[in-house]
């Protein structure tokens, strides 16, 4: 009985809550003063806490590692679906950013721009520390333990599939309308090959190639200082 009601608590935890400290988090202006590495490893904290418990959830009740998805795969089908993955979710930013760049595409939210790299320093702990940690904890959290948590409780892989997309979509509330319908759509993308394989394993690795090129370079690149006015 515990183990369900932590599981439950777990599940409305990744689906409200974090959404809700997500908005509440955007909208504190302490957050904007505050140094661009001291909000890189606030953030890699708080994902591995809610990585923790999630394993706490699964080692405590009834699902088991396996059925969250950590299964092996053949090579071949994990470097497909992998490079898949992450070759039209990197090209579909690199479009969005440079129609951004002319006006056609709505803004980033200044807090996306403040969270991009610009020393050396701030490269290395964006691709070496919050790309695997979000690669890791994110994958684990949203396409292994929700994803399959949810398809038990609704009896549907669809259902399943558009819940835990949104949840992961409006945890990044904090990137503004135009980040959510983003991550909400890479939610549904990365989820895609664990449906149809079984396992997390390509979704973890392409996720953490677009994180590492977007934080590393893309962003960087056409992501200007300062919005336009």
């Amino acid at each position: 009985m515990f183990s369900e009601l932590f599981g439950t608590f777990f599940v409305v935890l990744l689906v409200v809550g974090v959404p809700i400290l997500s908005y509440r988090t955007a909208r504190d202006p302490r957050i904007r003063q505050a140094p661009r590495l001291a909000l890189y490893f606030s953030a890699v904290l708080s994902q591995w806490i809610l990585a923790v418990l999630g394993i706490f959830v699964v080692l405590a009740g009834p699902m088991t590692f396996r059925m969250a998805r950590f299964q092996p795969v053949a090579l071949a089908s994990f470097l497909r679906w992998f490079l898949l993955v992450a070759l039209i979710s990197l090209a579909a930013m690199g479009l969005s950013l440079l129609l951004e760049r002319f006006g056609w595409w709505p803004e980033e939210s200044d807090l996306v721009r403040l969270l991009i790299p610009e020393t050396r320093r701030e490269k290395a702990w964006a691709v070496l520390a919050l790309a695997p940690t979000a690669a890791l904890s994110e994958e684990f959290l949203y396409r292994g333990f929700l994803l399959v948590q949810l398809s038990v409780w609704f009896h549907s892989v669809a259902w399943a599939w558009i819940i835990s997309s949104v949840a992961f979509g409006l945890a990044h509330s904090y990137q503004g309308a135009v980040g959510v319908l983003r991550a909400a759509a890479l939610g549904a993308l990365l989820a895609y090959p664990v449906i149809h394989l079984g396992s997390i394993y390509p979704s973890m690795a392409a996720h953490f190639v677009i994180d590492a090129v977007a934080l590393g370079w893309l962003g960087p690149a056409f992501l200007e200082k300062e919005p336009r006015t």
